[in-house]
């Protein structure tokens, strides 16, 4: 003891690279200053792992001493400690570790073991001490750092201000490892209050394998995290109940998990992925942002729940945790979307949770039923933004039908196509529209139509054209109107003349000139009067009314409506064509029948008072 302290305090200045970080730990590395604890935190967790690998071959190194982190609070102080049980440091390792940047004690002795150690063997080092310990400074105006080596009976104080030097000196320590006492600055009060660390724990560092223990005064220290990371347990040891609670902790979710996808890849890119789907749909899922809500860690310790380039946007109805083994963390880990190995995780996982989603259609249709019922309008974002996986998603798809019930995919769609069909036919509709006089044709015919109800389908289909090589066709596009390929239509009656019907048309389209693109006979209708319809090249109809809602769209172009010849209706209205004083009549009837039209295709009616006044009319003469 007494030669210990024979040996005087030193003090030494940081290198200028050293300064240099400092200004940039206080003003702009990290956003937000809580970051600090999960630094220390974490160093602190490394250096109990190294003290536990390195007693794998020396026990006297660990003995009966528990690997824990306590964080002690004295407001009367202002200070906040936190103290390990890990390895511990030298004087040398002091001045070598915290005196400069370019050298970490973790990354020294995982070079010193790489190579000599299997990769089962070696720890799970998480942390850099060297780097993420001078984020103390953000919240602290002096930092003291008291270390004992394992092995060793001396220990040894750092302190510095954080302004260009720091000092070494003989200190005493009754047992190995490492304490840090941060002397709080007067704006970082909200950091000795409890329930403050206690969050901060439990977000960044709820999953460390160490416990961490938080204490104030002279009361019991409670420990704060479960101290277990669920994911790198083998699979074989958890059980049903243990992936639902950390599913539920994880997520802040309340419901049980539909799937859970547990898995470890290895090879050039090391990572462990603990990810859930949800069985309800969550209530931020149609968020205008589209985050990612699956946790990143790298070596166990948190980094973000908002990483864009860990998942794409299609999928970030999934929960979870992916834990990378091949991200370093430094002073960059906030634009961690820029890494290009981030980029090849993405892509890996991607195609891990789609093919656990096609397994699951194939093997559990009603599972994925009750998913795709949930989330099923959120994954057809892929089918615009991921040309790569395009193919995937759409074998994943489902939709409502007019030929079965419940949900069917376009596999099946075409296993039931008609001979001589060449098309996958759809209608883009509202739900409940399944009474839509665009199809009744079709319905005569037996030919099976698909019902796209959801909004994001019109927009795919911009960029989707086929399917196994056949084609995907709306039903309201004009083109769609010769089903005489497609078989005869039963129970259709007798047609109008056909020159009566052209007599109609030509006084209709005077009647109502510009409102319409044009006029046609239909082979679609079969019950009803009218209806309308997008000429070829036309944008679909529910599209451009979406963007005119919108104000992405000026005006909406005229359509092409299509009268039924077979209708009772319409051949009235052809007989008196060619009667005179009747065009008072046809002109009446005309404005009445688009006004119908456009009500069945959702549209607003531009002239209300107009419509009104027609139904008046026509109220007044059938009641003389």
């Amino acid at each position: 003891m007494a030669d210990r302290d024979a040996v005087k305090s030193e003090s030494f200045g940081f290198q200028a690279e050293v300064a240099r970080l400092l200004h940039m730990m206080v003003h702009s590395v990290y956003s937000e200053r809580e970051i600090f604890l999960r630094e220390l935190i974490s160093n602190a967790a490394d250096a109990c792992d190294r003290r536990r690998y390195e007693a794998l071959t020396r026990p006297e190194l660990l003995g009966d001493t528990p690997l824990e982190i306590v964080i002690t609070i004295d407001k009367a102080a202002k200070t906040l400690t936190l103290s390990d049980t890990g390895i511990g440091m030298s004087r040398e390792d002091l001045i070598e570790n915290l005196g400069t940047i370019a050298r970490s004690g973790t990354a020294r002795f995982m070079e010193a073991v790489k190579g000599a150690e299997t990769k089962s063997s070696a720890p799970d080092l998480i942390g850099q001490f060297g780097v993420g310990f001078y984020s103390a400074f953000m919240v602290a105006d002096k930092v003291r750092v008291v270390s004992r080596r394992a092995g060793s009976d001396e220990a040894f104080a750092w302190e510095s201000d954080g302004l260009g030097s720091f000092t070494v000196e003989p200190a005493t320590r009754d047992a190995t490892g490492t304490t840090i006492t941060l002397h709080m600055k007067e704006d970082a009060a909200e950091f000795l209050e409890k329930y403050r660390l206690s969050s901060i724990i439990r977000t960044y560092s709820d999953h460390i394998a160490i416990p961490i223990k938080l204490t104030e005064g002279s009361e019991a220290a409670d420990t704060v995290n479960t101290a277990k990371a669920l994911w790198t347990r083998p699979k074989s040891e958890i059980e049903e109940k243990d992936y639902a609670e950390f599913y539920r902790h994880t997520s802040g979710l309340f419901d049980e998990p539909l799937r859970t996808l547990h898995f470890r890849a290895e090879g050039k890119l090391e990572y462990t992925c603990l990810l859930f789907t949800p069985s309800q749909a969550p209530f931020d899922l149609y968020d205008p942002e589209r985050k990612s809500k699956v946790k990143l860690y790298v070596k166990r310790v948190f980094i973000t729940d908002d990483c864009e380039e860990l998942l794409p946007a299609y999928l970030r109805f999934m929960r979870g945790v992916v834990d990378a083994q091949d991200l370093a963390l430094n002073i960059s880990r906030e634009m961690l979307q820029h890494n290009p190995v981030l980029a090849a995780m993405k892509k890996a996982i991607t195609g891990k949770v789609l093919g656990d989603l096609a397994k699951m259609a194939e093997n559990e249709p009603e599972t994925y039923a009750k998913f795709w019922g949930q989330f099923g309008k959120v994954l057809k974002e892929g089918l615009y933004e991921d040309f790569d996986r395009r193919d995937d998603i759409l074998k994943l798809t489902r939709f409502k039908s007019t030929g079965v019930e419940g949900w069917t995919s376009l596999g099946e769609y075409i296993s039931r196509m008609k001979e001589g069909q060449k098309a996958i036919y759809y209608l883009t509709t509202e739900e409940g529209a399944a009474s839509s006089p665009q199809l009744e044709g079709f319905k005569a015919r037996g030919i099976e139509v698909l019902l796209l109800t959801d909004p994001i389908d019109d927009f795919w289909l911009g960029v989707v054209t086929e399917f196994d090589g056949k084609p995907l066709q709306s039903i309201t596009k004009a083109s769609s109107a010769d089903l005489s390929a497609l078989g005869e239509a039963k129970d259709l009656g007798e047609a109008a003349p056909e020159t009566d019907v052209s007599r109609l048309i030509a006084v209709m389209k005077g009647v109502l000139g510009d409102s319409v693109k044009d006029i046609r006979a239909s082979e679609r209708l079969t019950d009803s009067p009218v209806c309308l319809v997008a000429d070829e090249g036309d944008m679909d109809l529910r599209l451009s009314r979406m963007l005119k809602a919108h104000d992405r769209l000026n005006a909406i172009a005229p359509r092409v409506l299509e009268i039924n010849p077979r209708h009772a209706l319409v051949k009235q209205l052809a007989e008196r064509s060619g009667q005179e004083g009747q065009y008072d009549t046809i002109a009446l009837a005309s404005q009445l029948l688009l006004d119908q039209a456009r009500i069945l295709e959702g549209e607003p009616l531009p002239d209300l008072p107009g419509f009104s006044k027609r139904m008046s009319d026509v109220l007044l003469r059938l009641a003389q």
